[in-house]
């Protein structure tokens, strides 16, 4: 079985979908200076920020979420006032930033505003469940199969799938202390990586079913999950390829029948080369495999919802048979020789079915197939 997207909508550094799609044809960055104070004290000098206005301020997250929320039941045709959709947010972080201001002295708030119930119902008064899914960098992709599997199951006829994060103090200065020297770029797969920058970013895909009679983007044909536990930040070949195996298994497909991969790519020391590895045992004797771009040169690290902005380009390659080269990839790593991965500038090619990865601390892995509606 398989379940339609209604719609996706993301907001990125580099603007909204077909933005940000756009930059990302034309290889472009949209990484700049930090805006937090003290960069020097955090140890990270360099950020893929959304809007110029105080990067401190709290409850960022929600305001982006409500964004995209916004557009995408707009895209979608529902009506905001009655209809009864169930919304998972995927996050990494919550809405962190607050309780940093409020550790510095700012007010006290309910610790309800953490979720975001209240932002989603601002948005959708009508909405029946709003379920945070905190899990690490791979939440959106675990909404997404949350979602597909509640719709086609019946619990529900709506389910949207979003995910948000923006930076925050405590994850700047952790990410400060993993590279030697300060990052300036991520640089997915190159063999000089420097390591991970955060970028800011909300998303929000709208998950109907087979019968739905409005819009149509795309379709989800499966999500594979697993869970490893291999290590509390490291990455595991196995626990990845368990969960590619599940998604082609669940889907009916064999990796011959992929003709993209959307990579989750960080451009971090321990990560490109076990996604790598993973990827050459998956299409291994299935031909020349897939073409290969990531996204987190152009975008960051952008948390919860690096997993749905990835459907949302996938979905545009698959609407218009353009696939983005790799921002910030000129040496291929060694362990990815032999993979197919796009650089330097755009490939044209008919795109029937993408593989979007994702992965996130402590081995929740999630791989998710789209077709073409």
């Amino acid at each position: 079985m398989s379940a339609l997207i209604a719609a996706s909508v993301i907001s990125t550094c580099l603007g909204d979908g077909p933005q940000t799609f756009a930059a990302l044809l034309r290889g472009e960055s949209g990484a700049g200076l930090l805006r937090h104070s003290g960069p020097e004290r955090l140890g990270v000098h360099a950020g893929y920020h959304i809007g110029g206005d105080d990067p401190d301020r709290p409850f960022r997250a929600g305001e982006l979420l409500a964004g995209c929320l916004r557009a995408a039941v707009r895209e979608s045709g529902l009506d905001p006032r009655t209809a009864r959709a169930v919304v998972l947010v995927g996050t990494g972080l919550r809405e962190l930033s607050a309780v940093e201001h409020w550790a510095t002295g700012g007010p006290v708030f309910p610790d309800r505003r953490l979720h975001f119930g209240d932002v989603v119902r601002q948005v959708l008064p009508a909405a029946r469940d709003v379920v945070t899914i905190s899990n690490a960098c791979s939440a959106g992709g675990h909404a997404l199969a949350l979602a597909q599997d509640m719709v086609e199951l019946g619990e529900a006829d709506v389910v949207i799938a979003c995910g948000t994060d923006t930076m925050t103090r405590s994850m700047l200065a952790m990410i400060g202390r993993v590279a030697p020297v300060p990052t300036t770029r991520v640089r997915p797969f190159d063999q000089d990586r420097q390591g991970v920058l955060l970028g800011e970013a909300a998303a929000a895909v709208v998950v109907v079913p087979e019968d739905w009679t409005g819009p149509v983007r795309g379709r989800v044909a499966a999500t594979g999950l697993s869970c490893d536990a291999h290590h509390e930040t490291a990455p595991d070949i196995e626990g990845i390829g368990r969960a590619i195996r599940n998604a082609y298994e669940r889907a009916g497909h064999t990796v011959s029948d992929v003709d993209l991969v959307v990579a989750h790519g960080t451009g971090t020391a321990l990560n490109d080369p076990a996604e790598s590895e993973a990827l050459r045992k998956a299409v291994a004797g299935a031909g020349p495999g897939p073409l290969i771009t990531a996204v987190k040169g152009a975008v960051g690290h952008t948390s919860g919802s690096a997993a749905l902005v990835n459907v949302d380009v996938a979905l545009r390659c698959l609407d218009t048979g353009a696939v983005p080269p790799v921002v910030g990839l000129r040496t291929v790593l060694p362990e990815g020789h032999g993979l197919r991965f796009v650089r330097d500038r755009p490939v044209r090619t008919p795109v029937r079915l993408a593989q979007v990865n994702s992965f996130g601390f402590g081995g929740v892995n999630a791989v998710t197939l789209l077709e073409a509606a």
